[in-house]
């Protein structure tokens, strides 16, 4: 199903409360991260865990002092964030003049061209874009619109290891959707995304080391209504070279990280769920990288039996390594 994450991410409040979990090492010597009851005999460590569940502030804000509007990027998110924002009616602003397109666009300075300005932010950073007075007691007819990609602009996906298949060591579950089908994956974020038939409530592994940008743990309802794109609950990793990985459909107030954590490859990190643009309990994961102000995800391989590495194919069963 596709999952299209990347743009304007919607803030989410509340606090989670504090979660009991447990922490031991599984027959094959990995760490496993769980609220439930570890296996008799286990040698088990407990967890409190208190998450705060709001998401990276990640938008552009309108202001006025001294007769000037002004426009502002914002990134709270713990990674790059490409920005760029259209004037869609002055109204009564005196924009200034636009100048030419920039001859290196990649540059972490705002940029204006037809209309449209560009900013590359740094982490948990800001910047003006524009500043122009206004006619008039107040501002009125402006109007604006805008977009983001996280993640590092012109990233190459460059991971250590194949990738850990997202569930319990030992577990098979169905892929229901991987490259080159394209039922619903039809867009560059979601062209390689690997979609896994997983009962609702499985517990979902970290397939890579990284840091935890963004959550979303309050939404419960799942369907197939295209309003429903935005509604996942979704965990996204950055990755030590750029790119996100995207865990989605997510099950109603399961997720055990935040944003700014860090997190181990087969950490556990969330249950899988039935939320957003989804007509069945699924596990949507993606990896994705910013081009250049769109994203597209990237063809992702899973560590199999004896070292073997894994392309994941529609209706193949997936064995966690």
């Amino acid at each position: 199903m596709s999952c299209s994450l990347y743009l304007a991410l919607a803030s989410c409040g509340g606090l989670l409360q504090a979660q009991g979990l447990y922490k031991y090492r599984d027959a094959s010597g990995a760490w496993v991260y769980t609220d439930r009851q570890p296996p008799a005999g286990t040698k088990a460590e407990t967890m409190t865990v208190d998450l705060e569940s709001r998401a990276p502030r990640i938008t552009v804000e309108q202001s006025v002092d001294g007769g000037q509007l002004r426009l502002s990027a914002v990134n709270e998110c713990a990674c790059d964030a490409q920005f760029a924002v259209r004037i869609d009616s002055p109204g009564n602003v005196s924009l200034p003049p636009v100048p030419a397109a920039p001859a290196a666009p990649d540059t972490a300075d705002a940029k204006a061209s037809a209309g449209m300005f560009h900013a590359d932010l740094q982490p948990h950073s800001r910047q003006v874009l524009l500043t122009a007075p206004y006619d008039g007691p107040g501002v009125t007819g402006f109007r604006y619109s805008w977009r983001v990609v996280l993640g590092t602009p012109g990233a190459t996906h460059r991971p250590h290891e194949p990738y850990r298949a997202p569930f319990a060591l030992g577990a098979s579950f169905r892929v229901s959707q991987a490259y080159p089908m394209h039922v619903s994956h039809v867009t560059p974020d979601t062209q390689y995304a690997v979609d896994i038939v997983v009962p609702d409530g499985t517990p979902i592994y970290a397939a890579r080391e990284g840091t935890v940008i963004n959550v979303r743990h309050d939404s419960f309802r799942g369907s197939a209504d295209p309003a429903m794109l935005d509604q996942a609950n979704i965990v996204e990793i950055l990755h030590d070279d750029g790119t996100i990985g995207l865990y989605a459909h997510l099950h109603w107030e399961s997720i055990r990280v935040q944003p700014g954590q860090s997190v181990r490859r087969g950490q556990y990190i969330a249950d899988s769920g039935n939320t957003g643009l989804s007509t069945g309990p699924h596990l949507h994961f993606a990896v994705i990288r910013n081009a250049g102000m769109h994203a597209e995800s990237v063809p992702v391989q899973f560590a199999g039996a004896g070292g073997a590495t894994i392309t994941p194919q529609t209706g193949m069963l997936l064995t966690a390594y």
